[in-house]
């Protein structure tokens, strides 16, 4: 009769079993020594250099086969025009007014897009009543609010953070509520066990789990108030309101300008690339940190 006893499987030759724990455990480690420059370099730093370069390239070849300035100027005269707007004192200027709109009217649609987002997520009749509304002003574009905000409050701030508003609510609201509902329910069942209800629960549970949904929310909140608050600049145009770079842009076209336009539209795209690296770039990074998702190296 064939015994029925198990025995622990034999170790291969030259390894034991805490060697295999170690290499488990080696799986399990990420590196948290800072990477050296050279590889910092060659992944982070050197692509974007190369693509500007082939970008400049490509402006420069193109540049004499349209042979048009006021179609295509080249980019010795846009450097010009940032040249001419640095000696000027009004390059910092135009970034200035634009940017400190931007991020105020941002961090305005950040208190109540939060809270909306929470409420949307967590009760049934709000959603129901509030829900498509939310998505049907995302979808909607817009310069499609500047019109009703100049009536409604003339050509000042207020338009401007209005505008900001009424694009950025709706993306952070629905990416709140889109990460709430990924928020597995044995998190919220183990937080109401460990006493973390009402607002604690909030704070300590929902929150925290719901983080990825909501700073996709954030990002996409930031885009939409940057391209609100350049449309409102654009079409709003008035002297005590300031030259922002939509302004700038729009001053641009009157002259026929070109070079001016294109000063404008990399200002504008330097300022959304700048925002993203320092502020949500980082976020995101953190984020995917705490869950284990992004190993250093």
């Amino acid at each position: 009769m064939a015994s029925t006893e198990t025995t622990p499987a034999q170790d291969a030759p030259g390894q034991d079993t805490g060697s295999v724990e170690a290499g488990l455990d080696a799986l399990e480690t990420t590196t948290t020594g800072r990477p050296p420059f050279r590889q910092t370099f060659v992944n982070k730093i050197l692509p974007p250099i190369v693509a500007i370069a082939v970008v400049l390239a490509v402006w420069a070849l193109l540049y004499p086969v349209v042979d048009n300035p006021t179609k295509l100027p080249s980019p010795a005269a846009v450097g010009g025009a940032f040249k001419e707007a640095w000696l000027q004192g009004t390059l910092l200027g135009y970034i200035w007014t634009s940017v400190s709109r931007g991020l105020l009217g941002f961090a305005l649609a950040l208190l109540i897009g939060t809270p909306l987002g929470l409420l949307v997520a967590r009760v049934k009749f709000v959603r129901a009543a509030i829900g498509p509304i939310l998505s049907g002003l995302q979808s909607l574009p817009s310069v499609a609010w500047v019109p009703p905000a100049v009536i409604w409050l003339g050509l000042n701030n207020s338009m401007m953070y209005a505008v900001i508003l009424l694009g950025a609510v709706p993306s952070i609201a629905n990416g709140l509520v889109s990460g709430v509902d990924q928020v597995p329910p044995l998190f919220l069942r183990a937080g109401r066990t460990l006493g973390a209800t009402g607002l604690k629960g909030i704070w300590h549970v929902t929150l925290p789990a719901a983080m990825p949904g909501y700073v996709a929310g954030l990002k996409q909140g930031w885009a939409f108030s940057w391209r609100s608050l350049m449309a409102a600049e654009i079409i709003a145009s008035f002297p005590d309101l300031g030259v922002g770079l939509g302004q700038l842009l729009e001053n641009g076209r009157n002259a026929s300008d070109m070079a001016m336009v294109f000063e404008a539209i990399l200002l504008i795209l330097f300022v959304g690339v700048a925002i993203d690296l320092l502020i949500f770039s980082p976020l995101e990074r953190w984020v995917l940190r705490s869950r284990g998702l992004l190993v250093k190296g």
